[in-house]
């Protein structure tokens, strides 16, 4: 009930995304039917009904992985100051959110059993009846438990993804002691935390990268005669930076660059390793296309695994490359979001120019092949569709998680064109990179199956 209150009192920006995320799901939903129908309709091939299936794989991840990027998004489940003193806590506002998201996928699981069952015949007074009855089996009755076990699929993985990635991390140091300081504040060290010559109230001393030692010595005692309050003397050992107007370091390097450009290397070299064995069985791809190995999919999917890793190493260079020679105001704030935003915004847009490649690669197998099938068509549009949704949507997180350096920013007297032409040179900077990347990607998985 609680979920079902966030939902409807929920910004229309939120709305739109859970809309997308139903309409998404309703996609992968029909798919899958589509497949039941030709199960039902061909009994006696059941390993083509199999790798059919077994392509519905691909929508299904874009499917979950935008929900789960929607759910990321959601203000409604984002832990706010008072909302544990009522019971909601990171664990109940995880499972609101699992729930919300559930809800949404099944709602578009139902809107495609009903479009399944008005193109089968099976439901009348609207345009198409039966459009399809011939392809979906209309002369045979629907096993209604397989169906909606088909049906299930979506929300209950996109509801387990969402909890397992917005589940609750407890990063504080369990073993470290308490001890109680000065006004009831405690600290996780074994001396007792004071408030004296830097930050009074408890602020912390930066140092270049490792926490300072404090050393804590009592001061003497006063005389009898003075009123003063007794204070307490601080000694610290070890670097530290006093300077407060210094800007923080940004954060580390992604490691996943390294491993993106060999798993990207090694799906290249299996999908040439592919198309010189030419006594491999084909592997029949989706809108008829038989004639390539089974080792091209292995090395598409490599490929696709490779870009994805190496996203957020390659935006964190472009973050680099553009404070490089002398960068003025524009250049350092630009690169210096892009270097602090690179997992956020890396990943989804490794994941889109993964999906482009093999679009672009598809589109050069099918010039001179048959047309392409309308779910071959859907899957597609499904596919990229997540992908690009996920990418805004990423971006729309990453705003959110800068606002406050923005508007300290416009406090500061910062003009809205200086924001405007650094975001706009963000983005000038990531196409400028991964354009061509995509572009040299798709050519050569086009390779083995072109040349054929």
């Amino acid at each position: 009930m609680l979920a079902l209150r966030l939902t409807r009192g929920s910004h229309p920006a939120v709305q739109l995304r859970r809309l997308l995320v139903a309409v998404a799901s309703a996609g992968t939903g029909f798919l899958l039917l589509c497949t039941l129908g030709y199960a039902m309709g061909h009994p006696d091939s059941p390993a083509a009904a199999a790798l059919r299936l077994a392509w519905c794989a691909t929508p299904l991840a874009a499917t979950v992985y935008f929900a789960v990027a929607v759910a990321r998004t959601d203000p409604a489940t984002k832990p706010r100051p008072g909302l544990s003193a009522i019971g909601l806590g990171p664990g109940r506002l995880m499972a609101i959110s699992a729930t919300t998201t559930a809800l949404a996928c099944t709602l578009g699981s139902m809107l495609a059993l009903l479009f399944f069952l008005h193109l089968r015949g099976d439901l009348t007074g609207m345009p198409f009846d039966g459009a399809a009855a011939e392809f979906l089996a209309s002369d045979t009755p629907l096993p209604l438990p397989a169906a909606l076990t088909l049906l299930a699929i979506v929300p209950a993985t996109a509801s387990v993804s969402v909890a397992l990635t917005l589940r609750p991390k407890d990063t504080s140091p369990k073993s470290a002691p308490r001890s109680y300081g000065r006004f009831g504040a405690y600290g996780r060290s074994g001396t007792r935390e004071t408030f004296g010559t830097y930050g009074r109230f408890g602020a912390h001393l930066r140092t270049g990268g490792r926490k300072a030692e404090v050393e804590e010595t009592p001061a003497p005692a006063p005389e009898p005669a003075a009123d003063a309050e007794p204070t307490a003397t601080v000694t610290v050992t070890g670097p530290v930076d006093l300077d407060p107007t210094r800007p923080p370091a940004p954060r580390e390097v992604p490691k996943g660059l390294p491993w993106g450009v060999a798993v990207l290397a090694a799906g290249l070299a299996v999908e040439a390793y592919a198309n010189r064995t030419a006594d491999t069985d084909g592997l029949s791809m989706p809108g008829g296309h038989a004639g390539g190995p089974a080792g091209v999919l292995a090395g598409w999917v490599l490929t696709a695994l490779g870009l994805a890793l190496a996203g957020p190493g390659l935006t964190h260079l472009c973050g680099r490359l553009l404070q490089a020679v002398r960068p003025g105001a524009l250049r350092l704030l630009a690169g210096r979001v892009l270097m602090e935003e690179a997992t956020r915004i890396g990943r989804p847009l490794g994941v889109v120019c993964a999906v482009a490649s093999g679009a672009y690669a598809m589109t050069a197998l099918y010039d001179t092949d048959a047309a392409v099938g309308p779910l071959t068509t859907l899957g597609t549009l499904l596919v990229t569709g997540c992908t690009v949704a996920t990418l805004l949507t990423a971006a729309v997180e990453a705003r959110q998680a800068r606002a406050d350096t923005t508007a300290a920013l416009v406090r500061l007297g910062a003009p809205a064109t200086v924001l405007r032409s650094a975001a706009a040179l963000r983005a000038g900077a990531l196409l400028a990179l991964f354009v061509p990347l995509t572009v040299v990607i798709a050519e050569l998985a086009a390779l083995p199956l072109a040349h054929r």
